[in-house]
């Protein structure tokens, strides 16, 4: 089969879109004593996908999920076979509440207090790596 020039550069053009557009954000959080890689969701899309359908998640990766204002958060683990814990945090960064969340679980996790963020890392991680509520997480400048 033979495709003009034209055509060629259409689908590059096409096939470089969709892998922009899957592409996740990354940033690096220290948490306790030890530094994640986070990929940011930030849009209502990527909250709503979160960690679903992940298979693996290395011990020093996770996800945190930026909102644009205070509030109360609920999560769930639809979908998601990795045991996470999750950490609400206030817009200064500060660990509001620490929870483990079980695989595939429907039942919501709600944070008792407003948050800006939330941070989900492998289950124990926060406590491997001594963060405790009150701690603060040190965030990027440009997610604060």
């Amino acid at each position: 089969m033979r495709i003009s020039a034209a055509s060629a550069i259409g689908l590059a053009v096409l096939l470089t879109v969709i892998g922009c557009a899957q592409r996740q954000e990354r940033a690096e959080v220290t948490v306790g004593s030890a530094m994640f890689t986070v990929e940011v969701a930030q849009t209502d899309a990527q909250r709503e996908r979160g960690l679903m359908h992940r298979r693996t998640l290395g011990s020093r990766e996770g996800m945190l999920f930026v909102f644009e204002a205070d509030q109360r958060l609920a999560f769930w683990m639809k979908d998601t076979r990795m045991p996470l814990s999750i950490a609400f945090l206030s817009s200064e960064g500060r660990i509001l509440q620490i929870e483990d969340m079980e695989p595939l679980s429907q039942k919501a996790v709600r944070s008792r207090l407003s948050a800006r963020y939330a941070l989900e890392l492998p289950r124990g991680a926060f406590a491997e790596v001594g963060a405790a509520e009150g701690d603060t997480v040190v965030l990027p400048e440009e997610l604060r």
